[in-house]
């Protein structure tokens, strides 16, 4: 009797799942905001069009960007989170489109892709409004090839379904289904669009070969300002044949491509079997106050996502913007020099939250060295460092409330710490020092090694680099003693003292038990009594006050 049971329960679930309707996801949703008031055009429907293009043979691209392993060696969870033991991934891409095969060749021996601009064309219906997309990522090994995970849905030790399935839309250039603009409480895609991440299934601890994937879809566009030509005929009224892009209608600060990506909503009815398409930002006729809107609650108002579009900041998934700036070599060969390998930890860490981590450290304009002066540094010396190098001698400065700042210097009379930037009332300033980053390297070389878990001294340095930061960014981000009381406790830093072991539940980079060790995270409150929830109290509005 009982096994029938089940099987009804189960059935009844299958079928709950099975008529959810596309875009819906299984996983926690957040409450976004969506301005009603801004709605252009409601219930719209493509229908039936005889060609949705008559002025080019529609040719639809998928783009890779970019790839990253999530997995991480987490030795105090007892997991080894690694995609091939042996060696890092060697990834490759098996795409779909109508059912037409495309695989990618073998990137070899790399955790992380950047720039990858591996594409494929598929010639498409021209009468079809839809066009099926299916994307999968393998890792390739020696006679037998494992998927890796780039799904958000929630797997169980038998059904393990890896694959991302999208729905591309020709008649608007958007998709949805595992992937789409995460613009209304009905919908849950935290992970952003164009991005895949196989931790919105919440297996941050478990052994999935989780990984991050950076995509684009788009389709031929004659006048190549990527708004198709049923979306411009039917709906802006502008010109198929004239690129628009750059031009802001509305005068609301942001351009019609960037409120054509952003405000296009669409949902399908699985009872009428339609689609309705629906626009909640008007790039052409209705001003949207953008300086006001910050639907994803990451501090950065529209415009200021606008302006970080070309580094890739979503209006509707939380991004982190760091600006890294690093002193000059000083006399005697005093180094400052913030190891690649933890920028990319520290990506890995943020980027498994669904906290996109952008860190400017010379890349994306700015970023220079800063002179060496003197040691210790005081906090009026940093104070000028902040007028001179990040205000750039403009206090309204735009970067002031959007990017964190972060001095890496040799020595400032402490490991670390947020400073008091002295010029405007924003906590976003803090300073690291090498000097002592690099002496914690190194001491007590048996006991480090055995916690770090590995004899490298470069990726012990990694590691160390790498936590600190993240430590100081979790105060801007509004993680401090008063509020978690294993944060910042001088007294876990010893096994002979008692809150040592008393805070030993709290496993975060916040808890100076933790913070050199091999672990390079925050705490999720999930191990019980004196653990807290870093994750979960994480302010991306805080460095603004």
């Amino acid at each position: 009797m009982k096994t029938k049971k089940y099987h009804i329960i189960i059935i009844l679930v299958l079928i709950t799942i099975s008529t959810m309707p596309l875009g819906v996801k299984a996983s926690t949703s957040i409450d976004f905001t969506v301005p009603q008031e801004a709605i252009l055009s409601a219930d719209i429907q493509a229908g039936s069009v005889e060609d949705y293009d008559p002025l080019c043979d529609i040719e639809v691209t998928f783009t890779l960007i970019s790839i990253r392993s999530l997995e991480r060696t987490q030795h105090h969870t007892n997991i080894n989170k690694k995609i091939d033991r042996f060696s890092d991934p060697d990834f490759y891409m098996v795409v779909w489109i109508n059912n037409e095969k495309f695989t990618s060749p073998v990137w070899k021996n790399t955790r992380y892709l950047y720039d990858v601009n591996w594409s494929i064309t598929a010639d498409v219906p021209d009468d079809q409004e839809w066009v099926a997309i299916r994307i999968q990522l393998w890792d390739k090994d020696a006679g037998f090839d494992a998927q890796c995970d780039i799904s958000s849905l929630y797997h169980d030790k038998i059904l393990r379904n890896y694959d991302a399935d999208i729905l591309y839309n020709i008649a608007t250039g958007h998709w949805n289904g595992d992937d789409l603009v995460n613009a209304g409480s009905w919908f849950t895609d935290l992970s952003g669009y164009g991005r895949l991440n196989g931790c919105d299934d919440r297996s941050y601890y478990d052994s999935e070969r989780d990984c991050e994937l950076w995509f684009d879809v788009t389709l031929t566009d004659p006048d190549g300002d990527g708004i198709p030509y049923w979306t411009e005929v039917n709906i802006y009224k502008t010109d198929p044949e004239s690129d628009n892009t750059g031009e802001d209608f509305d005068m609301d600060g942001c351009p019609i491509e960037w409120e054509h990506t952003w405000g296009h909503q669409m949902w399908y009815d699985p009872q009428d079997q339609i689609t309705y398409h629906w626009w909640i930002y008007d790039p052409v006729a209705t001003y949207d106050n953008h300086s006001t809107l910050d639907p994803d609650r990451d501090g950065l108002e529209n415009i200021e996502e606008y302006w970080t579009s070309q580094w890739g900041s979503d209006p509707f998934r939380r991004d982190l913007f760091v600006e890294l700036d690093e002193m000059e070599e000083g006399p005697l060969g005093r180094m400052v020099l913030f190891p690649e390998d933890s920028k990319e930890l520290l990506r890995t860490a943020y980027h498994s939250r669904n906290i996109v981590f952008h860190l400017d450290d010379g890349c994306l304009g700015g970023g220079e060295r800063i002179p060496f002066i003197k040691e210790p540094l005081t906090r009026d010396d940093l104070h000028d460092y902040y007028f001179n190098y990040f205000l750039h001698g403009d206090i309204d400065n735009w970067r002031v409330g959007v990017f964190h700042y972060a001095l890496h210097v040799y020595d400032a009379g402490w490991a670390g710490y947020v400073f008091d930037n002295g010029y405007t009332d924003h906590l976003d300033s803090l300073q690291i020092s090498s000097k002592y980053h690099e002496m914690y390297t190194f001491k007590n070389p048996v006991y480090n090694t055995l916690r770090r878990y590995t004899l490298n001294i470069r990726d012990q340095r990694e590691m160390v680099y790498a936590a600190v930061l993240m430590h100081e960014l979790g105060h801007t981000l509004g993680i401090f003693h008063g509020n978690t009381p294993g944060c910042d406790d001088s007294k876990t830093t010893n096994p002979w003292r008692f809150n040592y072991w008393k805070y030993a539940p709290y496993k975060s980079v916040m808890n100076y038990r933790y913070i050199y060790s091999e672990l390079v995270d925050y705490s999720d409150g999930s191990r019980g009594k004196n653990d807290f929830d870093d994750w979960g109290r994480v302010d991306l509005t805080f460095f603004q006050s």
